[in-house]
């Protein structure tokens, strides 16, 4: 690294964790920057995973009051969180990024949309039959949120851009409607999705160590920062902030694949 890409990158860590703490796509911030200075694809790909899995223990510590109110959903979600982020990182030392990345855009408006209008979408799917703050939600949309998080956790694994976004709609979906628990869990579930993804990437030797610990240390201040100060706005603006982060990352990754 040279001393001009040092402040880049802690910069960029940040603001990742800023946005990751408060909805999640920070990864669109950290991985152009890691390929502007010049790190190959794939390596950049694992070292910003390596810097959001330790970046998150900063948010992990900001959400720490909100943690014992989701202990329940962290049994149900944690195994396949770990599996789908082990069966991501595999997928991406044995195939290309190209086709995957095509379809992130797609996916991360489907999750925006879905989070924006869930509560029409639980009536219509018929698992709006308790009151939305139900302690014990329809079984069918336990089930349908347990195979969405696997499949998140997949794509987490991969690549991961906007995974937060993916995790609060299908949060929502199973009757969560305090937005800071909801973003506690989203930050628990995720740091175990990076990790497991990390701990892969460190055994095949795809990490930049010097770039991952520079970034490391911007993000450690912006999760920290964005889940206390995220938790002083009330929680119709947050919805509002996470819709509108949703949108942007999807229309800038509609231009970069479809557009430029």
């Amino acid at each position: 690294m040279t001393w001009m890409e040092v402040p880049l990158l802690v910069v960029a860590g940040a603001a990742a964790g800023l946005i990751n703490a408060v909805a999640g796509g920070g990864t669109l911030v950290t991985f152009p920057t890691l390929l502007l200075i010049g790190t190959p694809a794939v390596v950049a790909n694992a070292t910003n995973t390596l810097a959001i899995v330790l970046g998150t223990f900063g948010g992990l510590f900001g959400y720490r009051r909100q943690l014992g109110a989701v202990r329940g959903w962290l049994k149900r979600f944690i195994p396949v969180s770990l599996l789908g982020g082990l069966v991501g990182a595999v997928l991406l030392t044995v195939s290309g990024e190209k086709i995957f990345s095509r379809l992130v855009p797609f996916l991360l408006l489907f999750a925006t949309v879905l989070f924006l209008g869930q509560g029409a979408l639980r009536r219509f799917a018929g698992f709006a039959d308790r009151p939305e703050v139900a302690p014990h939600p329809h079984s069918r949309a336990v089930w349908v949120a347990i195979v969405f998080q696997f499949l998140v956790a997949v794509y987490g694994g991969y690549f991961g851009a906007g995974i937060g976004i993916l995790m609060l709609a299908s949060l929502g979906i199973v009757g969560l409607s305090d937005i800071h628990e909801m973003n506690a869990l989203k930050t628990v579930l995720g740091s175990l999705i990076n990790l497991v993804a990390a701990v892969y990437f460190i055994f095949v030797g795809l990490i930049n160590w010097p770039k991952a610990g520079v970034m490391t240390v911007g993000a450690l201040a912006g999760y920290y920062f964005g889940a206390h100060f995220s938790q002083q706005i009330p929680q119709k603006r947050v919805r509002q902030i996470i819709t509108a982060i949703g949108f942007t990352i999807s229309a800038v990754l509609f231009y970069q694949q479809f557009l430029r």
